[in-house]
């Protein structure tokens, strides 16, 4: 059955390839990985700002249908709100939210950071604003535990603008109804010291969902990108065994 693993903002299919990718297909899964369009090699990056959730859902749907068979669903951050509203629309086997948007947004994620560390909700603004993030505070943002400078350096480098609208969409603007979102077996993954999307977060996500949540300890948010990366992969894929996947 295939795999189809859907990157967050600011990135592309690169944050999989690292890692995941090759793991998964080792194990026998057919594995792929999308970029939205104007990320990665996408086309569309001269339209970036005026692509919206929905596009990126579109995005979703159109790669499901070159597969053979609909896909498990692996999403992490704004890619696991973009797995939700395909979920709106479409049916899949199964669903992997990693740190995920919880489906009512980023406003209490928002207000979070505002009280405990203001200063990277400082430097997440500027990013949001087009700018450019210096690389310690990608790495609080990102990373729990220690990773190489170069390593640091060349997720720095790939990483990209994203698109404004999509951005005001996870605040306000195109949640998901979660009335209308299909429920198939649903794995809600977080990180202990995740800066962006709390464990607290991910509880609420798995409640809506009527599932619990599995929250590991000692990471951060890019989980398929920090040193115990395996941990979830393992995680993952002993899940979908256990689905009869």
């Amino acid at each position: 059955m295939p795999l189809l693993f859907v990157h967050g903002a600011f990135v592309g299919a690169w944050c999989w390839e690292e890692h995941f990718l090759p793991w998964f297909a080792g194990r026998g899964w057919a594995v792929h990985a999308v970029s939205f369009s104007g990320h990665g090699g996408s086309p569309g990056r001269d339209e970036l700002d005026s692509l919206g959730l929905n596009r990126y859902v579109a995005d979703i749907a159109g790669v499901v249908a070159t597969l053979p068979a609909p896909p498990i669903l692996i999403g992490h951050s704004m890619g696991g709100l973009v797995v939700q509203k395909y979920l709106e629309r479409a049916a899949a086997p199964a669903a992997v939210l990693m740190a995920s948007v919880p489906p009512h947004g980023l406003i209490a994620s928002a207000l979070g950071m505002l009280f405990t560390t203001p200063h990277l909700l400082f430097a997440l603004n500027q990013v949001m604003g087009g700018g450019q993030p210096d690389i310690d505070s990608l790495r609080q943002i990102l990373f729990h535990q220690p990773i190489a400078a170069e390593k640091l350096r060349r997720y720095w480098k790939q990483s990209q603008p994203e698109s404004q609208r999509a951005i005001w969409d996870m605040f306000f603007y195109s949640l998901p109804d979660t009335s209308r979102v299909y429920r198939p077996p649903m794995l809600v993954l977080g990180a202990q010291y995740d800066r962006l999307i709390s464990p607290g977060q991910v509880r609420t996500t798995a409640d809506v969902y009527g599932t619990r949540s599995e929250i590991f300890p000692h990471m951060g948010h890019a989980m398929m990108l920090e040193r115990d990366w395996e941990k979830v992969a393992v995680r993952i894929d002993e899940w979908l065994i256990e689905q009869g996947l």
